[in-house]
């Protein structure tokens, strides 16, 4: 690895950074961050100590708000270029390119869902609630025997979860992490509510309000602005081991009021992943093709996502049957 790594950086030094160089050495680091992640859900898959992360720095929090950040926000709708635009930098084959879609006005909730309103859900009978299941989310019922999220357990004095190799009191106002898609989509049918498709998600990260009920056409690159992600903005690069509360980081805030759009957990969309209008794939042919149709989007990044990779219109895709990721989701209202 670290022969390697020195003869990158010497044809980056000798050669200097002309496209292709540019293109391969960031799509090898973003690549790498992924992996990192990887081996950082699977620690906590298989119980083991939370990784010894260099950045990490609860200090972080220390004047951050607390608690809930219930209601939602209005966003109007209109014409929106989905997507990312030539001329921005890296991005992935799945993310080219900006096209228009007609999306009509609708609320999205301020922040991701809670342990304590999905703590509702459970209290509710929502995993024995057949009929808030779809087909397929009824067959993963039946062959997981899911009865509440996948590491919580009922003792004591109330629900706990397992956060690596602890077992600890669930926090009730963080958000619910390690869901599956089937559970998000249950939990919206039991709460009245909808997931959001990815086009309102990414309308709502990064278009910005305009005059009369409009937006004004331009796009942010995160949902606070221009600037990279810092440590006052999200909850990323591992620097808190874990999800915080969703009323946390409101310098975060995209234009419209959501919180958290970035960072904390991802969150899972209504959409399966699939290609934008003229896909073409990138020289990495393996990292988007062979999984569109039977993945769903989750956009954002979560509490473990390397901040330099990500922006407003990254793309994740998972199976829905996956919970093991660091991942949650939020709500809209109904139509």
């Amino acid at each position: 690895m670290r022969r390697v790594l020195d003869e990158t950086l010497r044809k980056l030094r000798t050669e200097g950074p002309t496209p292709e160089a540019d293109y391969f050495a960031r799509l090898a680091a973003f690549h790498e961050d992924m992996h990192g992640e990887a081996f950082t859900y699977t620690r906590q898959t298989h119980g083991l100590p939370a990784p010894p992360i260099s950045e990490h720095d609860p200090r972080i929090l220390e004047d951050q708000p607390r608690g809930p950040l219930a209601g939602d926000v209005e966003v109007p709708g209109g014409e929106f270029m989905l997507g990312a635009t030539e001329g921005t930098g890296f991005v992935f084959d799945n993310e080219k390119w900006a096209h228009p879609v007609e999306i009509s006005p609708f609320g999205i909730s301020r922040a991701p869902v809670t342990n304590e309103q999905f703590e509702s859900f459970v209290d509710d009978g929502g995993y024995r609630r057949r009929e808030l299941w779809s087909e397929e989310g009824r067959r993963w019922l039946d062959e997981t025997g899911a009865g509440h999220p996948v590491y919580w357990s009922r003792f004591g004095d109330g629900w706990h979860h397992r956060h690596f190799d602890e077992t600890l009191p669930l926090n009730p106002h963080a958000p619910v992490i390690h869901v599956s898609w089937y559970e998000a989509e249950a939990y919206c049918r039991w709460a009245g509510r909808r997931l959001p498709t990815e086009a309102e998600w990414e309308m709502a990260a990064s278009a910005e309000p305009g005059e009369a009920g409009t937006t004004t056409g331009r796009k942010r690159p995160y949902p606070w602005g221009e600037t990279p992600p810092g440590t006052r903005h999200a909850n990323l690069d591992g620097r808190l081991l874990g999800p915080v509360d969703v009323a946390a980081f409101p310098e975060g805030d995209s234009a419209f009021g959501c919180r958290q759009m970035m960072g904390n957990v991802w969150e899972w969309c209504a959409d399966d992943f699939g290609p934008y209008p003229g896909f073409v794939r990138d020289p990495y042919k393996e990292y988007s093709e062979p999984w569109f149709g039977d993945h769903k989007v989750q956009r954002g990044g979560s509490w473990a996502t390397r901040s330099r990779m990500l922006r407003n219109t990254w793309r994740n895709f998972a199976l829905p049957e996956r919970r093991d990721l660091f991942a949650g989701f939020r709500t809209c209202a109904l139509d």
